[in-house]
């Protein structure tokens, strides 16, 4: 676990920030609507940790794509 921790870091802390964000947001927009703390505590604590899960996935899937993609351009590259 510490070697994922240590190789992902960036992505990780990026992901983390990204969730704060995301909790604050959800939380003060989930009271404008409900104006109830207690439901939009709970509403803005769901939906964003599921989101950072899926924010993290994708985050290494566009890093795999782009080191794909410059794969095959500096493939092109030399063959041409």
């Amino acid at each position: 676990m510490a070697k994922f921790a240590r190789d992902n870091l960036p992505t990780l802390k990026k992901t983390a920030t990204y969730y704060l964000l995301h909790v604050t947001v959800a939380a003060l927009v989930a009271y404008a609507v409900t104006g109830n703390f207690l439901l939009s505590l709970t509403l803005s604590l769901l939906e964003p940790t599921v989101q950072a899960f899926a924010f993290f996935f994708h985050e290494k899937a566009w890093q795999r794509w782009g080191r794909k993609a410059r794969s095959a351009t500096a493939l092109a590259g030399a063959s041409a």
